[in-house]
């Protein structure tokens, strides 16, 4: 398998792409699925946040969830462009994700819901700061 460079936008289209797929599981009545998705969405467009922001990460080290969670809360919301708001919706996604994935607990389908419009805000509010000229459909 070739590994090949992944760019700011697609992971965007990644990060929309698993939005839409929250979306659906919630739909159908997968509270943790949907959880698991958003948190993921989430994931990919703080990674391309990074990248398009010219902070000194290096590509290796947000490919893991505590050097992204960490890369993300210093440089994009302390004192960054991004406001303490999103930061937390990403760290408080990432411990749902571990319980819907890893704890055996059930996440509540009003909290899915919860996390899954959070993560359309969350996506919308990085392209809007990043990509206002790129049209990725969530």
């Amino acid at each position: 398998m070739n590994k090949k460079q992944v760019t700011p936008e697609a992971m965007m289209a990644k990060a929309a792409a698993a939005c839409r797929s929250a979306r659906l599981l919630l739909e159908n009545g997968d509270a943790d699925g949907a959880t698991n998705r958003a948190y993921y969405a989430m994931f990919d467009a703080a990674r391309a946040a990074l990248l398009l922001s010219g902070a000194p990460v290096e590509v290796e080290a947000i490919r893991t969830h505590g050097g992204l969670i960490g890369a993300f809360g210093k440089f994009l919301v302390k004192d960054g462009p991004i406001s303490k708001e999103l930061g937390s919706i990403l760290h408080d996604a990432f411990g749902a994700r571990l319980m819907a994935d890893y704890d055996g607990d059930f996440v509540e389908p009003t909290d899915a819901r919860i996390f899954v419009e959070q993560s359309e805000t969350f996506i919308a509010a990085i392209h809007s700061k990043f990509m206002p000229d790129n049209s990725t459909e969530i």
